[in-house]
């Protein structure tokens, strides 16, 4: 769960790219297309982990990998603060219960 300083740093994020590249279909449609390139940065820096290139061998460390799934983090609170009407912390905490719930998880 973010905090609220996190929050309106997703806000001020928003505000920004708004301004820069404005909030049309396209644009909204790259914000969602970004997650998925970071996605593909994370797996790209677990192969790195793992060694699994061999012309590359360990490229990457644990905290590259960190890095990346922070990206991603902050990358879908931003498509998800672009395309929710409101309050995007409240559908976060409303999802996040009713994964917990259906798990058995407080």
């Amino acid at each position: 769960m973010l905090s609220t300083d996190q929050w309106s740093t997703i806000h001020a994020l928003v505000a920004w790219l708004d301004r820069e590249n404005g909030r049309s279909r396209h644009e909204i449609s790259m914000r969602l297309l970004k997650l998925v390139e970071e996605a593909g940065e994370v797996a790209q820096a677990y192969i790195g982990t793992q060694g699994q290139n061999p012309r590359k061998g360990r490229s990457h460390s644990v905290d590259d990998l960190a890095g990346e799934l922070c990206d991603v983090i902050v990358t879908a609170a931003v498509a998800l603060t672009t395309i929710t009407d409101g309050d995007p912390a409240a559908t976060l905490d409303a999802k996040l219960k009713r994964i917990a719930d259906r798990v058995g998880v407080q």
